[in-house]
């Protein structure tokens, strides 16, 4: 755990230097703009550092920042939605059984290291998912239910058809199947690269993305460079994306302001009107696909009793807590997925803030007064802007109610990890949707398969698992939604976890900044931005 005085006093330390260099360059009006080389650079300064470069075997945010715009996958988000689009796949076509998909690749495209793109490289990249485990490939068993001969793989062979054609034949039908490809965690790397690297391929990456590679200073900064061989038509039009870590939102805006950094994400809520009063700055607003929660471990005391965790949840005043953090760029949340996500159960009640009625159920619980860790989390993320004041709140919440906690907190990567083994209590978490469907937040987070990756509750419960199960299956859309709304209901009564917010989160860039699209999925491409 960090010191807290001492990474105070080191962030004030960062804040004089960056001020001072500022002052130092202050002749260069286009600030970080320009790189020695009259090259454009950009400075994108984020709340924490990447767990690592391989898209495959993370799950952070932090990571796919920066992979999105290394790697590509067969199949393309839209610009500003969900839809699919073409990729390194340049058409597919799937079966009437929703059993077999073709695709069809895009020709004359080649890696970053001159290795070939082509049916076989695509292959490969599915046999090292599929014969990985749930430790090393979390978001494939999240999306695809296991790996070679599990029970409850989706996948059943993936096979080449030529060089430019690839067969994916499922042992089941997945109705976000194709969504499912679309997402960053199953970017296409060169086999080349991972086959030679092993493990060590996630701190030299090699995909077919606008940027390659350069380096990455732990805790620092990642820099990527202009893909000069780019396959697609048009350039990126910068030479240079610095992703820069300042883990505090004040300092990490302030940087900005003294031309440190040209864009800033975390942007705390009560800071947007003076951003839009700064003429020198713009603020940008990323349509709202998340949610932030209180995740209460189902497998250890004393939340392994359902009237304790239904307790917390009467306990918490969620109003209050967006009222003072999110500054009203957030709405209060009843269930485990945002309302644009369809199958979304708007008759879900939710737990109203009613402190009686948690001590009454902490009573019948025969709760002993039991301490508990309260994990807060050490970076600032969309769905939760400040985690420990967050924490602070909720703390004074269930001291209300007779529930005494200590807050405690680690770094970013170990955070996850601990999470990930359930030795957490109570934790502050939170998701933005990879996809724009119900499965990869019902199903990705709170499913009994996906124990050990994101459902970091430890949540299971066989009814929920059966209607996930077969909402994954079911390709007509309104039977698919009924069963995610029963699905939601029974969640909601079995409270693993407190659903907190779905927030707007809010960027703030230079104004000389143009082309910047701020996605839905937080996984944001750079291959069009400028800087006039």
């Amino acid at each position: 755990m960090r010191n807290r005085k001492l990474l105070s006093f080191g962030l004030f330390l960062v804040l004089i230097f960056s001020t001072v260099l500022a002052g130092c360059g202050s002749g260069d009006k286009k600030g970080t703009s320009s790189d020695s080389n009259g090259g454009k650079t950009l400075i994108y300064g984020r709340s924490g550092d990447s767990v690592s470069l391989d898209p495959a075997v993370v799950t952070d945010g932090e990571s796919f920042k920066v992979t999105t715009n290394i790697f590509e996958t067969l199949i393309n988000f839209g610009e500003q939605d969900t839809s699919l689009q073409p990729g390194l796949a340049k058409k597919w076509e799937g079966s009437k059984d929703g059993l077999t998909y073709t695709f069809e690749l895009q020709e004359g495209v080649k890696f970053q290291d001159g290795t070939d793109f082509n049916a076989d490289a695509v292959v490969k990249n599915f046999d090292r998912w599929m014969n990985g485990n749930a430790d090393k490939f979390p978001y494939f068993v999240s999306m695809f239910g296991g790996f070679k001969g599990d029970k409850n793989a989706i996948i059943k062979e993936v096979k080449a058809d030529g060089d430019n054609k690839v067969v994916i034949t499922l042992n089941k039908p997945q109705a976000p199947f194709l969504k499912n490809l679309a997402m960053t965690a199953f970017a296409i790397a060169s086999p080349t690269a991972f086959e030679k690297e092993g493990d060590k391929f996630g701190d030299n990456p090699v995909g077919t993305g606008p940027f390659k590679f350069v380096s990455w200073k732990r805790n620092d900064s990642v820099t990527i460079e202009k893909n000069k061989d780019y396959w697609q038509k048009g350039q990126p039009k910068l030479d240079k994306l610095i992703f820069k870590s300042i883990t505090d939102n004040s300092a990490r805006l302030n940087a900005l302001k003294t031309g440190e950094i040209d864009l800033a994400d975390g942007i705390n809520p009560t800071d947007a009107k003076t951003i839009e009063d700064d003429s020198n700055l713009q603020l940008l607003k990323r349509p709202s696909m998340n949610v932030g929660y209180l995740g209460l471990t189902s497998t250890r005391p004393p939340f392994d009793n359902v009237k304790v965790r239904q307790a917390v949840n009467y306990a918490i005043d969620k109003e209050a807590i967006i009222k003072a953090f999110y500054n009203g760029q957030a709405e209060v949340a009843k269930n485990p997925m945002p309302s644009v996500i369809e199958g979304y159960n708007d008759d879900v009640k939710g737990y109203d803030y009613d402190p009686e009625k948690a001590k009454q159920l902490l009573k019948e619980a025969g709760y002993d007064g039991q301490k508990i860790e309260l994990w807060a989390m050490p970076v600032a993320r969309p769905y939760m802007p400040d985690g420990q004041k967050i924490a602070e709140a909720i703390q004074k919440n269930l001291a209300d109610v007779g529930i005494q906690s200590k807050i405690v907190s680690y770094e970013w990567a170990t955070y996850l990890e601990k999470l990930t083994n359930g030795e957490a209590d109570a934790f502050l978490m939170g998701w933005t949707g990879d996809n724009g469907d119900a499965d990869n937040f019902l199903f990705t987070l709170l499913d009994e398969t996906t124990i050990g990756s994101n459902n970091y509750a430890y949540y299971k419960n066989a009814e929920v698992h059966k209607l996930l199960a077969t909402a994954q299956s079911e390709t007509n859309e309104d039977k698919r939604n009924d069963f995610y709304k029963k699905a939601q209901v029974i969640i909601s009564k079995d409270a693993p976890w407190v659903p907190l917010a779905h927030s707007t989160p809010l960027l703030a860039g230079k104004s000389t900044i143009q082309g910047f699209v701020a996605h839905p999925t937080g996984t944001d491409k750079f291959n069009n931005v400028d800087i006039k």
